[in-house]
């Protein structure tokens, strides 16, 4: 069922890879361009902290509406419908984002953006798992993602030399050229067989409908909790983690945060990736991860007085540390039959996202009473806890045969 050529895959997996290229650049453009965008709509101060969070949200809240969408899409009509028409929604919106002149426009056009962006990286995941040999497939997934994670990095460059206008014209014009490269490619043999049974495909309630298929779904999820405690905690409010530990030698700008991070998690997933072929494991290399980010949190969240340089630095660390996104989305690709294998593959990743919330708000809330260095460390010691209860739970998938279906 699964050609084990690698040659007839390159063009899928070029197509995947900058197509998550250009997700994570519009992904991340907001937090590079809200204090510019929202300040030429009249937003300062106190103004400009509430609609940055609820702009913010509103992206996260499009995205676990997408994930549900796109994922049962893709079970039911195909994935790479899924991963050409998640392109099309979230470079349209982008586009229409460097023409809004109020709040209420900006908020729709990263409600819908978000919609767009929830489909691309599971769309992707899924058909190179269903398409390469099960012991090569973690070559195409690591790809992917390694490529991918640099969108940030010129989301950061291109937001510091451009306007914000331009900013989401240059990611909405890049997801836009992408769509050229849909000749050639081609559907998984596995979904074409499911398309042509009677079996159920795309029931997003079958992931509820037994403890054995929501526990594996549930430990999935909360497998990628630390990735986004990073990003969303510690990337995002890396200037106030520098000011509170008297980081000496300049101001750090959360930009440039990001681009050090994104920098990191695309070495730290090209290695992780490398890793699990070496060691034909998933759940080895993940563990390792773990341990790897509790430690460089810690040395982040508790160095006092530290050199700017050195503070990048551990950012970039703490980067290194969490790669193992590529892996964790394989992992849960892996884990499930054909039928629903893109539902859970495109909203497992996007419910992490959704995660950083309530990760946010624990954070604040708890902030008032131990201070921002402890209340990060509690909220990180706790995801990565979690995290790795999880990843011991689950099946180890390196090399499982990935041409079944699910039955409730």
């Amino acid at each position: 069922m699964t050609n084990q050529n690698f040659r007839p895959h390159v063009r899928l997996i070029i197509v995947a890879a900058l197509g998550y290229f250009v997700d994570i650049y519009d992904l991340i453009v907001f937090n590079v361009v809200k204090k510019e965008s929202l300040e030429s709509l009249g937003f300062v101060g106190d103004a400009f902290k509430t609609q940055e969070i609820a702009l913010f949200n509103y992206q996260m809240i499009g995205m676990l509406l997408g994930g549900i969408l796109f994922g049962v899409f893709g079970d039911k009509k195909g994935r790479i419908s899924v991963l050409f028409g998640s392109i099309f929604l979230y470079s349209a919106a982008n586009i229409a984002n460097a023409y809004v002149d109020n709040i209420n426009s900006y908020a729709l056009c990263r409600f819908i953006a978000g919609i767009g962006l929830a489909g691309e990286l599971g769309a992707g995941i899924t058909l190179i798992a269903e398409t390469m040999h099960k012991d090569k497939r973690g070559y195409g997934t690591m790809i992917i993602v390694t490529f991918g994670a640099l969108g940030a990095v010129v989301a950061s460059l291109v937001g510091n030399y451009f306007g914000w206008k331009m900013t989401y014209l240059i990611g909405g014009g890049m997801g836009l050229l992408l769509l050229l490269l849909r000749a050639g490619t081609f559907e998984s043999n596995m979904f074409k067989q499911l398309k042509s049974s009677n079996h159920p495909k795309g029931n997003f309630f079958m992931l509820f409908k037994s403890w054995n298929i929501f526990s594996k779904y549930l430990a999935s999820i909360l497998i990628g909790l630390p990735v986004w405690f990073v990003i969303g905690i510690l990337f995002a409010l890396s200037n106030q983690f520098a000011e509170a530990n008297g980081v000496q030698g300049g101001t750090v700008l959360v930009s440039k945060s990001v681009m050090y991070g994104y920098i990191g998690l695309s070495l730290g997933d090209l290695m992780s990736g490398l890793l699990s072929q070496w060691l034909k494991s998933r759940k080895k290399v993940v563990v390792f991860y773990l341990f790897f980010s509790l430690i460089i949190s810690g040395i982040y969240l508790f160095g006092k007085g530290l050199s700017i340089s050195v503070f990048y630095f551990l950012i970039f660390c703490l980067g290194l540390a969490t790669g193992y996104w590529a892996l964790f989305v394989t992992m849960a690709s892996e884990q499930f039959g054909t039928n629903i294998r893109s539902t859970v593959t495109t909203t497992v990743p996007n419910f992490v996202r959704g995660s950083v919330v309530p990760m946010t708000l624990s954070f604040k809330f708890l902030i008032p009473t131990v201070g921002i260095i402890a209340s990060a460390s509690i909220v990180g010691l706790v995801s990565i806890g979690i995290a790795l209860l999880c990843t011991w739970y689950v099946e180890e998938s390196f090399s499982k045969d990935l041409d079944y279906l699910e039955i409730s």
